[in-house]
């Protein structure tokens, strides 16, 4: 079992999303004895006897003064069996894109409803929007249960409609959990409530500390976008050439044959170096400096990868794009197409289709894409440049969409089609 679990929170405005993740800090124990302090005086100030526990997240003067999240916060906590990495995401349509930046490298997502409205359209939008990422557990946190009673009719069909529409966007059978909490009074979020005797399944934080997480796969094809070239040329290091980075995915030995890409250039590794000595092999998520046998012309940008594993290099990707901008995506647009260390001109040559997430169907050939809409585009690059099928590869299967006039990150793209 994984030692480590990224989540990612999601869910309608007032759903309790802060509350929830101020009670699993609380009953974690991950919260500092000054924290708490002023968070219980200000909740005294507010009026209320018992301490607001969403204050311990909603930590922004106007997120404080509005009530809401507007950001994306990540919050760490840990127990004895696991640790985490908590994206707490917005609830409000117009942060729908905030949802797509903390769920992108989730494992998990605990998705959100208020007990007394059940399933909603912000709802039916978040699961889509998380399908397509391709998280692949989902949490449905039936909040405040406590003010329906602790009833289990309610509980029941909330959580059967749910499951068909999971089911609908291809979450197999067994990868959803539905479960009655009350994050107001800690029902079933980290411990069992008396008040539920009809639930039997596990707390919140029980299903997040033993929920099985695949690693990123051991045959996994190698991946190593090059982020820095270090030579340092001194008198003790000469001649020293390494390619230092991130390895997205696979794993990587000496002796390996790798190629390098978008020109093709094929070598074997020869060392791999580390702050702590060499390895005799690193696997994804290793930041590492490799070195290769041959010495070649290799910049910032490059691809290292596995020769007998390559990715596509291509000039023309077809993709799905969640428009994250105010002013819409039009055909013809020239933006700047951000992919690994690779920053490349592009062209929008086409809108072929765009999602609905209430009734999952697509719509062909839209006139644009407006905020917070997902579609499939084809976009044809200035340069050729390796890319792999996010389902495949999700670490080089994603990209940014930037405006090249500001620079301001227009969509979160996916490379290959993520909806029929």
């Amino acid at each position: 079992m994984s030692s480590l679990l990224r989540l990612a929170t999601a869910g309608s405005v007032d759903d309790g999303k802060s509350t929830l993740v101020g009670r699993l800090l609380y009953d974690t124990k991950s919260v500092l004895a000054d924290q708490l302090d002023a968070v219980t005086r200000a909740s005294v100030d507010r009026g209320l006897s018992t301490p607001d526990l969403s204050l311990l997240v909603d930590g922004l003067r106007s997120e404080r003064e509005q009530g809401i999240t507007i950001d994306v916060a990540y919050r760490y906590f840990a127990t004895p069996r696991r640790s985490f990495v908590l994206a707490d995401t917005p609830g409000h349509v117009q942060y729908t894109r905030n949802t797509v930046t903390g769920a992108s490298t989730a494992q998990l997502a605990v998705l959100l409803v208020d007990a007394r409205k059940g399933v909603i359209e912000q709802t039916r939008r978040h699961a889509a929007v998380l399908a397509l990422l391709g998280v692949p557990n989902l949490v449905l946190a039936v909040n405040k249960i406590d003010l329906v009673g602790y009833d289990e009719e309610t509980f029941s069909v909330i959580a059967k409609e749910f499951a068909g529409h999971a089911a609908s966007l291809g979450y197999p059978q067994g990868s959803v959990l539905s479960v009655p909490v009350s994050a107001l009074q800690g029902d079933n979020v980290a411990t069992p409530s008396s008040q539920t005797p009809w639930y039997t399944g596990p707390t919140l934080l029980e299903h997040l500390e033993t929920v099985p997480v695949a690693a990123d796969p051991h045959d996994a094809a190698f991946r190593f976008p090059v982020q820095y070239v270090i030579r340092p040329r001194t008198p003790e290091y000469p001649d020293y050439r390494g390619y230092a980075g991130q390895i997205a995915a696979g794993t990587i030995r000496p002796g390996d044959e790798v190629v390098v890409l978008p020109r093709g250039l094929r070598t074997k590794v020869e060392r791999i170096d580390t702050a702590d000595g060499p390895l005799a092999e690193a696997g994804a998520g290793s930041s590492v400096t490799i070195l290769l046998t041959d010495d070649l012309d290799i910049s910032r940008g490059d691809l290292i990868a596995a020769a007998d594993r390559q990715p596509t290099v291509t000039d023309e990707i077809t993709a799905t794009v969640c428009w994250l901008s105010g002013k819409p995506l039009l055909p013809g647009a020239r933006v700047l197409l951000k992919h690994g260390s690779r920053t490349v001109q592009a062209l929008v040559q086409e809108l072929t289709a765009r999602f609905d997430e209430q009734t999952l169907s697509s719509v062909d050939d839209p006139a644009s894409l407006e905020l917070n809409d997902i579609g499939r585009v084809v976009l044809r690059t200035s340069e050729a440049i390796p890319v792999d099928d996010y389902g495949t590869s999700p670490r080089t299967g994603a990209f940014l969409v930037i405006d090249p006039q500001d620079g301001d990150t227009l969509a979160a793209g996916m490379v290959g089609s993520r909806f029929a």
